[in-house]
């Protein structure tokens, strides 16, 4: 093992542990907010049972500007914001703040997008048997669309795990700010190629972990 690599391995289980810490409050602020908010935004669609045009318009125009924001800019933008729900600007905890905020509204549209997969047949079945809204959400919506939310949601993780190597840039800590420190500003080739190799392999197991999931769960 190259001398350089060797002597970070220390620091590199702490900046693994640092982006699952990030990775993970992302996407578990995007399950259980913009899951949810997916879910509105579907039912308040044009045809679908809440049928608002107004609320949807509304709705759809936040999740796409917050989408809209490339992610270093919303992370130096939410830095008021992230000091005051962490109590700092820096750190692990501080990143996943604007990690959240950016996956929140990007889980909603995939949502949304795998709902409109739902044949339309299927929901208009359990209304003629008289399910409620959230009979319909959770039995037939969920169930039917299930597949596709596992790879939603294995799209988004592939995305935040890059995402907070970005927010390692600017003192986030993780995997991105080990590259930067020692990668770039050291130039230390190997630590960089080392790190990219690893995120590389991150991404393949995420991968390769939501697509056999999908797989079992779709029953078509």
């Amino acid at each position: 093992m190259p001398e350089n690599i060797a002597a970070i391995l220390p620091e590199l289980w702490l900046a693994a542990g640092q982006t699952f810490l990030m990775l993970g409050i992302g996407l578990t602020a995007a399950v259980l907010i913009g899951g949810p908010l997916g879910i509105l935004l579907f039912l308040l669609g044009p045809g679908q049972s809440l049928d608002n045009k107004p609320a949807f318009l509304i709705l759809n125009w936040i999740v796409n500007t917050v989408r809209s924001f490339p992610f270093i800019i919303l992370l130096v933008a939410l830095v008021p914001f992230t000091r005051i729900i962490a109590g700092t600007s820096i750190g692990p905890l501080a990143a996943a703040v604007p990690l959240s905020v950016a996956a929140i509204p990007y889980f909603a549209r995939l949502v949304d997008q795998c709902l409109r997969e739902v044949p339309r047949g299927v929901i208009e079945a359990a209304h003629a048997m008289g399910a409620s809204e959230l009979q319909i959400v959770w039995r037939v919506l969920v169930v039917e669309a299930r597949s596709g939310l596992v790879l939603a949601l294995t799209v988004l993780s592939v995305s935040f795990l890059s995402y907070s190597a970005i927010a390692g840039v600017v003192g986030g800590g993780g995997i991105g700010d080990l590259a930067i420190r020692y990668g770039y500003y050291r130039f230390q080739t190997d630590v960089m190629v080392f790190t990219v190799v690893l995120l590389v392999v991150l991404v393949q197991i995420l991968q390769f972990v939501g697509n056999t999931m999908a797989r079992r769960l779709d029953k078509r």
